[in-house]
Formats: structure tokens, sequence, C-alpha cells
């Protein structure tokens, strides 16, 4: 359970030297900001959820085979690790460093918001202007999806008052230029035209004021809205999902967004005031799925998802029904932060604390690599 800041090491013990990104023949790994985070990612877009569960579980054993023989460690999943003091992890130092050099002119890297998160990011590709429509459906589900997908509640060995602690710094991290994370909930858009001019111009135009350097500015992927769009991928990209557990749990997170936007592309209904949607997701961030959520009134985040699920079973694919259920288990009996939680708290009553949480931590590594959403 304690983190290891070796991601160059083991890209070098693996690949031969050290680079940003070791590309195999169906997915590549690589590094984050975090030298104790690894990325892993397809090559190619998925055709459907089960290569998109069997690529990605086949990266995950392929790195566990090699850190448990040349490294003696593990993969740990979740939003944050529960137990890293941020002394004990550093930024990548190596090929690109150039970039996150550029943000420390700006930001004070040396928070949980940069050095202690990690999510689950999801592309969803659109063709032409129904981008816009995409965009908008999304930042209109934006605010509820860390009431299912939250998964860190500890951090420092303690755990916290929100159930999402990671979306919390997430929040927090760019608060030098505001504008650039905005209120995570995304505006509303009319036009690609008004998203980079608005938007993209408007952080950019902070970020120069700030003094960042030119690598930073006028870029997409510098937006930290938990919903943006990847132009070069023509895809828009989620980022407000922690979970990371087990590939399984993944894989229905996404099975569930596709299919509630099947329905609700069809569907156009009438979107939620943005204003509304940045309280809800405050309110979510810290209460979770029992949050009361200011509309409709009088219903909590766990009914708002429960209605959200129900567009989704309609909507779904055969396949996408066979891992939908991990959803619904997930509403009905409480996201992974919720439950980690409520077992940490319960084995603490015959052990330490430290035992406990590391008792159910372990338990998640297990899960990871045998692929097995924890309930």
């Amino acid at each position: 359970m304690k983190a290891l800041p070796i991601v160059d090491k083991v890209i070098k013990d693996f690949y031969g030297r050290i680079v940003n990104v070791v590309e195999q023949p169906y997915f590549a790994f690589g590094k984050e900001i975090q030298l104790h985070v690894m990325e892993i990612r397809s090559n190619v877009p998925f055709k459907s959820p089960e290569e998109f569960n069997e690529t990605m579980q086949n990266a995950v054993l392929t790195l566990l085979d090699f850190l448990e023989s040349r490294h003696g460690a593990h993969l740990l999943g979740t939003g944050m690790h529960p137990l890293l003091r941020l002394e004990e992890t550093g930024v990548w130092p190596h090929r690109h460093r150039q970039i996150y050099e550029a943000y420390s002119k700006v930001f004070n890297l040396k928070r949980h918001g940069w050095l202690n998160i990690q999510s689950f990011q999801l592309n969803v590709p659109y063709f032409k202007e129904e981008g816009i429509l995409l965009h908008n459906l999304l930042a209109n589900m934006c605010a509820y999806l860390p009431a299912i997908a939250a998964s860190s509640p500890a951090y420092e060995g303690k755990l916290r008052e929100n159930v999402d602690n990671r979306l919390h710094f997430y929040a927090l991290n760019q608060r030098e230029v505001p504008s650039v994370t905005g209120d995570v909930v995304p505006e509303y858009i009319s036009s690609f035209q008004q998203y980079e001019k608005e938007i993209i111009g408007k952080y950019s135009l902070d970020l120069a004021k700030a003094g960042a350097k030119e690598s930073l500015l006028y870029k997409d992927w510098v937006n930290s809205r938990g919903i943006i769009f990847r132009f070069e991928r023509r895809a828009v990209e989620i980022r407000v999902m922690d979970e990371q557990e087990c590939i399984k749990s993944d894989v229905a997170l996404s099975c569930f967004i596709r299919a509630s936007l099947r329905g609700l592309m069809h569907e156009k209904p009438k979107l939620l005031p943005h204003e509304i949607l940045v309280k809800d997701f405050n309110s979510i961030v810290e209460n979770g799925l029992s949050a009361k959520v200011v509309h409709p009134r009088g219903l909590t985040a766990r009914q708002v998802c429960q209605h959200f699920f129900r567009i989704a079973w309609e909507n779904a694919t055969e396949e996408e029904k066979k891992y939908l259920p991990i959803i619904q288990k997930r509403i009905e009996a409480g996201n992974l932060s919720e439950i980690i939680k409520e077992r940490i708290q319960r084995k603490a009553q015959k052990t330490s604390f430290k035992e406990a949480l590391i008792t159910i931590y372990s338990k998640l590594i297990k899960s990871l690599a045998d692929n097995e959403p924890y309930f």
C-alpha cells in the first residue's frame, strides 16, 4: 500500500529506455504528471464493450505480471491513493516535462489536486454539428455522474467528509486562473466558434496575463472542465468519473453513458439551468447518492441517477445490458467511495484504523487484478 514513484523506472525496464508512452499491439501505457501514476489506454477506439473489457484487462494483467516480477509492486485503482503524502511522489522529470514546468510557473503543483488524483476518462465520438448537442447533454449529466462513479473517500491515511475527494481537489487545483476549470460543470454552448472564443479564448488570455508560456495557450486539452472537446479526436471527453476499481466497472460506466446519450439525443429534453447543475454537483461531491438536489426539488441524487438508468436500459444494446447491472447495483447499494468508507469504519471497530484501511484497499487491489467489482 505504499505509493511507489517509479513509473520512469518501470518504463525503462519494460522498454529499454525512458519514453512517454509504450505502444503495444492493442494498448499503450505511459506516464502521467505524477511519478506513481500510470496511464493505460487503447490504441484505437473500441468497437464493442466486450473488446474494451478484454483489451484493457489484458493491459492490466500484462503490467501486473511485470510489476510483480521485476519490482514486487501492484496496481491500485480508485480516484486517489489513500495513504500518499505529497512528499512521497513527484512530477515527471523527463521528456515533455516542459509542459509541467509551464504549469508550475502559474500553479502550485504541490497539491493533492495535481499529485494525488487520477480518473477514468471516456471519449465519446461526434459527427459534425451534433457535437454541440452531445456536449450540452453531457453537461446536463455531468453533475450527477460522480454520484455513481466516486471512489476517493480517503487521503493521507484518513477518511474525509467529502464522498468524492478527487473532484473536491480537482475543482480547486487551478484556482490561480479560475477560468481554466470554471465550475467543473461546463457551460452550455451554441456553436464551436462560441466554445473556442468564450472558453478556450478566455482561459488562454487569463493564462497569458498570469505569465503562462505559449505551450498552454489556445489548447483544447488545457480546459479542465468535467466535459471538454478533443478536436483532434472529434470526441467529447468526460473527466468527472473516479472509479478505476476494475476494468469491468469502467466498461459499465461507458455503457451507461452511451446508452443514456442515445435516449437523450432522441428525446432532446429541456436542459437544467447551469447554476442549478453547479449547486447539485457541489452537493454530490460532498454527499454522494444521498445528496439533495436543487431541481427537481425533493429528489436525491440517487433518484436522479435512477431516472438516467431507466433511459439507459431502454436504449441499451444487448451487449451493453450485460454490464448495466453493475451501475444499477452502485445506485442501489452505494458508490464505491461510500462502500469503502462504510467497510473501513466497520472493520476499524475490531482493529486499528490503519489496518482496516489497508485491509479494504488490499481487497481493491485484488478486484482490479480479478476484474470483479467490489460490492
